[in-house]
């Protein structure tokens, strides 16, 4: 595992690579991309698990604002998702000399993987969905303000701290303010989806409590294949609640993606 802060016009960004003890030949490297709340830390051990089951280097860095990396400058824009692609991945993929890469997004993370696999198509070989959400519906929304009133127990809050430091309290209502603002009413990712060209996997958990069955489908139906989302028994982090089946079905995407 390599630590790395890459130096960008708005601040230090934490990243993460692990490298898989017997690496495939000439295989492009994944990139994760968190979720609302997360950070490379919150991926525990899945990461490492990744790269040696596909034999492929591992990539994962903090958003601005989250984790290990600079704050964010004032509130988050709701045009977030779709800047991501372009501000800090563009970044991270220009340090790292990334000319072709896997996306991998868990989330809103899914959603900003969308974004980047359309923005660079070109390098882009593969693309991985878990858990995102394709456009709004009724239970984001339910979702979120469950989550909103579980994090008034200063418990809850303290254990979001113990990644984010004294910028807590700025993730959660960064996620939580900027998706019930009416910028979000009628959000959607069709215009991304209908730029991505390489083959594409969306996954799912059945109980995911952050978006229904219709999200990954929606996904599925709207880039190269396979045609129908991988549903997992689980909830909305796969890589926690079942990190060995998520890791299998990404690996076998990619020995045939």
């Amino acid at each position: 595992m390599e630590v790395l802060t890459l130096e960008t016009p708005a601040g230090g960004i934490h990243a993460v690579r692990w490298r898989p003890e017997t690496p495939s030949a000439a295989q492009s490297p994944i990139v994760l991309l968190h979720d609302s709340l997360g950070c490379v830390a919150l991926w525990r051990g899945f990461p490492e698990r990744l790269a040696e089951a596909t034999g492929r280097e591992v990539i994962a860095y903090d958003r601005l604002g989250f984790g290990r990396s600079a704050p964010y400058p004032g509130q988050l824009p709701t045009t977030f998702i779709a800047d991501e692609a372009r501000t800090t991945f563009a970044a991270l993929r220009e340090a790292l000399g990334l000319e072709r890469f896997v996306l991998l997004g868990h989330s809103v993370g899914g959603g900003m993987a969308i974004e980047a696999a359309g923005q660079y198509a070109d390098g882009c070989e593969a693309l991985i969905t878990v858990a995102a959400q394709a456009y709004m519906e009724p239970r984001i929304l339910a979702g979120i303000r469950e989550a909103e009133a579980a994090f008034r127990d200063p418990e809850q809050l303290a254990r979001l701290a113990r990644y984010h430091g004294d910028r807590a309290q700025w993730v959660l209502r960064a996620w939580v303010d900027t998706w019930q603002t009416e910028a979000f009413d009628d959000w959607h990712l069709d215009d991304a989806l209908a730029r991505v060209r390489c083959s594409t996997l969306a996954i799912h958990g059945q109980h995911d409590e952050f978006g229904s069955l219709a999200q990954p489908r929606r996904i599925a139906s709207r880039t190269p294949g396979p045609a129908a989302p991988s549903l997992l028994p689980c909830g909305h982090v796969p890589h926690r609640e079942c990190p060995e089946a998520l890791v299998a079905i990404v690996a076998a995407f990619l020995s045939h993606p």
